[in-house]
């Protein structure tokens, strides 16, 4: 059915599959931590301090069918890192901000700026000017962060902060599995193929670290434009055989993965969570 209601709007509605996701759950925001960053517990000087903005992407999109009885990967996200001891402070206004990035890839260029300029002032004011560092769960949302915002704020995306913040403080029990993490075009861009191996490593029995130059998903493309994803990923299948999971750092790649490679792929909080002990279930 789905597939010929897009044939019959000429391929104006996107391709549905099965690995599209539901609506994610709203997050709460902790009572104990204000927007600012301070808080009224009596020990919250001690605590480690992260200022956590979920993008809107993973703000909107929650687990698919396969692994619909765990959390959405900003609950999951948000447990693990209370589980090293973090203290999550989320950036005022949260459900408003976004990198720009929606905008500016459609030319709307003015509209993305402002959505940038809007983004840093509200993450400078939630970090207290970078005393504490930033993290941002989607590879490709923080790579357009950082091409905006310059050096002007400590930046991380989740397997560089995971490999150097999180890790550390938690005990991990490797999974008995044998995993594929996918760096998406974002994330090798910015150099942290490295820390996406190491977590992977520490987390699971096996390894395979999936060699793909752009698997062609292109933001929403892959809804409408299938056929680019496909290609990209034309070798994914041969090179994840005998995997048991996929993981990677891009919600909407992580469609595409999945569907061209006949294993689920999700973002690699989960793998490290498993590892953890941390509850991920609903």
């Amino acid at each position: 059915m789905a597939l010929g209601m897009r044939t019959l709007t000429g391929t104006k509605l996107p391709l549905w599959n099965e690995y599209m996701p539901t609506g994610a759950k709203k997050i709460k925001m902790p009572d104990q931590v204000r927007h600012d960053g301070s808080s009224p517990a009596p020990d919250s000087a001690q605590a480690l301090k992260v200022v956590y903005f979920p993008s809107c992407i993973t703000r909107s999109m929650g687990t698919t069918k396969a692994y619909s009885k765990e959390k959405d990967v900003t609950h999951v996200t948000a447990a693990l890192l209370e589980a090293a001891g973090f203290q999550i402070i989320y950036p005022e206004k949260m459900d408003s901000l976004c990198c720009g990035m929606l905008f500016s890839s459609k030319g709307y260029v003015e509209a993305g700026q402002k959505a940038s300029d809007t983004l840093q002032a509200a993450l400078a004011q939630a970090s207290e000017n970078g005393k504490y560092p930033i993290l941002c769960d989607m590879s490709p949302c923080l790579y357009t962060m950082k091409a905006n915002f310059g050096d002007a704020l400590p930046l991380y995306e989740p397997t560089e902060f995971l490999d150097k913040f999180v890790l550390p403080h938690l005990t991990l029990k490797p999974v008995d599995e044998k995993v594929a993490p996918c760096a998406v075009c974002a994330a090798k861009k910015m150099g942290v193929v490295p820390y996406l191996k190491r977590v992977a490593e520490r987390c699971a029995r096996e390894v395979v670290v999936v060699d793909s130059n752009c698997d062609g998903f292109a933001g929403d493309r892959g809804f409408f434009f299938p056929e680019l994803n496909e290609h990209g990923l034309r070798d994914l299948k041969a090179q994840v055989e005998g995997s048991d999971e996929g993981f990677a750092v891009s919600r909407t790649c992580e469609i595409g993965l999945s569907r061209n490679s006949g294993i689920v792929f999700k973002s690699i909080v989960y793998l490290v969570a498993r590892a953890a002990g941390v509850n991920i279930r609903k």
